[in-house]
């Protein structure tokens, strides 16, 4: 199996900054896309960003021009660079990957990170 492992998350200002990390560790063949999801209290989980092994990336629209993805193929790593935070951030990001993994085949999952909250407050 995977686990994703996340970092980075914290309490931060308006206009601030925060860089999200989640490692992926276990039987790994490859890594096709990684991604980040938020929740926030009382509402449904929404994708933020997601980026394929090509490193083609996409956004929702709330962090165009201020969020970046990245992806560090030879640590499993996924980055999430968080720029100009306001309120509407706060929520726990979730990291989300498919990933290749040996068993006694080749298969391809999807794997889910716990969590880590992020708060935007003055």
């Amino acid at each position: 199996q995977v686990q994703l492992v996340e970092s980075g998350g914290g309490l931060v200002q308006p206009g601030g900054s925060l860089r999200l990390s989640c490692a992926a560790s276990g039987s790994i063949f490859s890594i096709y896309a990684m991604g980040w999801y938020r929740q926030a209290p009382g509402k449904q989980r929404e994708m933020v960003a997601r980026i394929i092994s090509d490193s083609s990336a996409i956004y929702t629209d709330s962090v165009k021009g201020r969020f970046t993805i990245s992806r560090d193929h030879a640590k499993n790593t996924v980055y999430l660079q968080m720029n100009s935070l306001n309120s509407e951030d706060t929520a726990v990001y979730y990291c989300n990957a498919d990933v290749d993994v040996f068993t006694n085949r080749i298969r391809r999952g999807n794997y889910w990170g716990q969590g880590t909250q992020v708060t935007v407050s003055s």
